[in-house]
């Protein structure tokens, strides 16, 4: 018996030592590798589950900012049933990120179980539509405006190819967008581009990427984006000022009111950085869009600041709000909770 006991023990030890010295081989940077119940998912199998919901970052930035993660876990929030995609220009095909990596960013969206990072590998994906000869052909290091125009061209081939929502990455989530066909209203009787979706081969998408090369003009900022959206729109509606909080239906798709997604104007951004007596409910929104392009100021979500864009992510990204935020001091604080431990 006694020899027995001293036989178990005996592995038990073998298999612990064992435990501890694979754990001292694991690499130091918090994400080396996509989690590997996801890497082996393609793109294209993938999107066959159903409507994805589509993030871009078109420069080599690898690290997202903490309001790139707010919109991405929000995204993900509303939509658990869906996948969230992230294409990044800085990711290599490999599906790897960098072995030095160490972003608190990536390595909290990557936990998410609906959130999927790929590369974004522009020349594939303007394969087969009307950017490709384009693209083939442009010399982006004399666009002034490269970043902004790539953007506004992967955006409408994705969507054309793939179907599901598009989103600008400082668009927070509230709640589900209950149409397939769609466009947004940044004001009466003009388009954005920053948040649209159409199902897989839409004629309306095919024909902006037509506009979109027949009427290229990169020296006058969003003439291939919400301008470009705007042509289109009037050449398929009869375009009308909207009546209360009602959308427009427009042969097969909805020109969607402001409210929608545009509560909050762009000549106001700052509102949502400033302290509200009263926080509105945004009812009648599925999505904000907090205008960061006007944000020249480098205005910061602070925790404890008290003020509207504070309390939406607080609300709507709990994860990033929790891991990422800085407080007044410039320290980011973590609270405690049962996912941080």
């Amino acid at each position: 018996m006694l020899t027995k006991l001293q036989f178990s023990l005996s592995v038990t030890l073998l298999f612990a030592c064992g435990f501890l010295y694979q754990f001292t081989l694991k690499p130091s940077c918090l994400i080396c590798y996509l989690p590997s119940y996801k890497s082996h998912q393609g793109l294209e199998a993938l999107l066959g589950r159903g409507h994805s919901i589509v993030f871009l970052e078109t420069s080599e930035r690898m690290e997202p900012t903490p309001l790139v993660s707010c919109a991405v876990e929000s995204a993900a929030k509303v939509y658990p049933e869906q996948p969230v995609l992230l294409l990044m220009k800085g990711l290599n095909n490999s599906m790897q990120l960098p072995p030095n990596s160490t972003s608190p960013a990536l390595s909290l969206l990557s936990a998410i179980d609906n959130v999927f990072l790929f590369p974004l590998d522009m020349k594939s994906l303007f394969e087969d539509t009307p950017l490709f000869s384009w693209y083939t052909q442009i010399n982006s290091s004399t666009e002034r405006f490269w970043l902004h125009i790539s953007s506004d061209a992967s955006r409408l081939a994705f969507i054309w190819k793939y179907g599901g929502v598009y989103m600008d990455t400082d668009v927070i989530s509230i709640r589900p967008i209950p149409e397939d066909n769609f466009l947004a209203a940044q004001k009466s009787r003009f388009s954005s581009n920053g948040v649209f979706g159409f199902l897989p081969h839409h004629p309306f998408l095919w024909q902006c990427m037509e506009n979109f090369v027949e009427n290229y003009n990169p020296n006058i900022w969003g003439h291939q984006g919400p301008e470009l959206m705007t042509r289109l729109l009037r050449v398929w509606c009869k375009l009308r000022d909207f009546q209360e909080v009602s959308d427009l239906k427009c042969l097969n798709f909805s020109f969607l009111h402001p409210q929608r997604f545009y509560p909050i104007s762009f000549r106001a951004w700052r509102r949502y950085y400033e302290v509200w007596d009263t926080e509105p409910s945004f009812n009648n929104s599925y999505a904000l869009h907090l205008w960061n392009h006007m944000n020249q100021e480098g205005k910061a979500v602070v925790r404890g600041s008290n003020t509207l864009v504070e309390h939406l992510y607080r609300k709507h990204c709990p994860k990033t709000y929790r891991d990422l935020l800085q407080g007044p001091e410039g320290s980011v604080t973590r609270e405690q909770s049962p996912g941080n431990k």
